[in-house]
């Protein structure tokens, strides 16, 4: 549902929200069956959507605008905060200031980091230096698993210990296992 592409010139009110342009007629539907007109979205605002929907019925809602909920919940979360950046909702970077640069990691040190991207073979961490750090596949869990996703995700935050710093070709490798939570 969500475009994250607003375009705030438009005369279309809908093209100020990131509702995705294949779900305008399902949000003009709601917004009708809630008692408010497009104009509303940019004027007066849709504030009370929420309460109206869950009022009329969150299912029978979304089977009136032909979506299923989790849509309409979509829309409506970009209609009643139709500027809001989703990335908002995720944990602010863990800054350190005594780790800045790669040349000051040292295998063993334990620092916590984000989850940047998942990986057939591991996941790379943003631990707050220039370069993300590989955490290998078999390094993530003391149990098998199949797919890195079936532990992490982006965003999670971790604890890793770093396993090795090669500074000529910028890689660092981290480990999750056996790293306790708490230490960073």
């Amino acid at each position: 549902c969500a475009g994250f592409l607003r375009v705030p010139e438009s005369a279309e009110p809908l093209d100020h929200t990131g509702v995705h342009p294949e779900s305008y007629d399902a949000a003009r539907q709601l917004l009708r069956l809630c008692g408010y007109t497009e104009a509303d979205i940019t004027g007066n605002g849709v504030g009370e959507l929420r309460q109206k929907v869950e009022t009329i019925g969150t299912v029978k809602a979304a089977e009136h605008i032909g979506t299923g909920v989790p849509t309409m919940m979509d829309i409506i979360a970009e209609l009643t905060k139709p500027g809001r950046d989703p990335r908002d909702e995720l944990p602010p970077p863990l800054l350190r200031t005594d780790v800045l640069d790669i040349k000051d990691l040292k295998p063993g040190m334990v620092l916590k980091g984000t989850v940047r991207n998942v990986i057939d073979f591991g996941a790379f961490i943003d631990i707050g230096v220039h370069q993300d750090g590989l955490v290998h596949i078999s390094q993530i869990s003391d149990k098998r698993i199949r797919h890195p996703s079936d532990v992490l995700s982006v965003g999670d935050i971790v604890t890793v210990s770093i396993l090795s710093v090669d500074t000529a070709k910028n890689r660092i490798s981290l480990t999750i296992k056996g790293v306790p939570k708490e230490q960073a």
